[in-house]
């Protein structure tokens, strides 16, 4: 493969870690005034994601980082049409981080319970738009000859990129309840054992709309999967997903979250290969579109890139693995919890 192929797959294969590794964090958030019901339970809801997720954010940082160094042209367009959009996306991940830390700071009931709220709205916000912005990016921009978007913001929110937001909703609050059942035990896990077989159905259903309603009105994004062996992914992504509810019937948490990551990381990558050679689609006219070969930085950019990568990946995802591994077993309150 080319460097400019091998960094595309490489740009999937980070923001497929971060939807899967926030993916939980957020979908907790989700679920954070809803499941648990006291503040003993929503402080053990907080504490199972609270040694890993500004950890997992790290993730969204890298594939920015990926992008403006392998792909500026993109990076440069998508900041051209989606500035404000990117800054909703910083407004509420700020918003989670000082809830988190600003809950425990006073016991009063009226206080937790603000930034409790606080907390649920941003995350649940937050994956409504990164929805939509994904609906929007797999459907196509308005991209001019000058790679350039413009367009009024409203236009973003139309049915298709909706139908996303919503299945992006569902993926993640399914992804959140599985972790949280996963890591608590009594009342709370039961709860959240319940949240969690309501929505992986209702995942599957939005998946399968989805999938059809791309099929019919996004014909691009399946044009590679008119030849048989692609359809290998789509199809694993669709076990992995029908595996979570068997395994939830079996009350195996563990190989439940594991087939929701799997499942989580199959569809984006779909979604990823079904572009290609596309990295940013343009809705006006194709030949405005940037692809893997008209935005890709220099050879000599990559080959660099790659080295650094090489090195440095293999320490990230040992770091991970280890922090994953150090705080694993179900979650108990202690002196420095929040």
């Amino acid at each position: 493969m080319t460097l400019n192929v091998i960094w595309y797959v490489l740009f999937i294969g980070i923001i497929a870690a971060y939807v899967v590794l926030d993916g939980f964090d957020l979908g907790v958030g989700i679920l954070h005034t809803l499941v648990p019901r006291d503040d003993r339970e929503r402080r053990i809801s907080l504490n199972s994601i609270g040694p890993v997720w500004d950890g997992n954010e790290v993730w969204l940082v890298v594939g920015g980082g990926v992008l403006f160094a392998a792909f500026p042209e993109v990076y440069a367009t998508l900041f051209s049409g989606f500035y404000p959009a990117f800054m909703l996306v910083l407004a509420f991940l700020i918003l989670r981080a000082v809830s988190i830390e600003f809950r425990g700071k006073r016991p009063s009931p009226a206080w937790r319970t603000f930034w409790d709220w606080v907390f649920g709205l941003a995350s649940l916000l937050l994956a409504l738009l990164l929805g939509v912005a994904f609906g929007n990016i797999a459907s196509g921009v308005p991209i001019d000859a000058a790679h350039n978007i413009s367009f009024n913001p409203i236009d973003l929110v139309h049915p298709y990129a909706l139908l996303v937001g919503v299945t992006a909703v569902a993926m993640l609050a399914q992804h959140g309840a599985l972790y949280l059942a996963l890591k608590t035990d009594g009342d709370l896990q039961r709860r959240a054992r319940r949240a969690a077989t309501t929505l992986i159905f209702a995942f599957i259903v939005l998946v399968l709309l989805t999938g059809l309603v791309t099929a019919i009105f996004e014909p691009h994004l399946t044009t590679l999967y008119r030849r048989i062996w692609p359809l290998v992914v789509p199809l694993a992504a669709l076990l992995a997903i029908a595996n979570i509810a068997r395994e939830m019937r079996r009350q195996n948490e563990l190989l439940a979250f594991a087939s929701s990551c799997a499942g989580i990381g199959l569809l984006l990558a779909s979604v990823g290969f079904g572009q290609y050679p596309a990295v940013l689609t343009s809705s006006l006219n194709s030949a405005f579109s940037l692809t893997v070969t008209n935005s890709m930085s220099s050879p000599l950019t990559l080959t660099v890139m790659l080295i650094m990568a090489l090195i440095g990946m293999p320490l990230v995802v040992a770091y991970t693995i280890g922090v994953y591994w150090l705080f694993r077993g179900k979650v108990s309150l202690g002196e420095r919890s929040y």
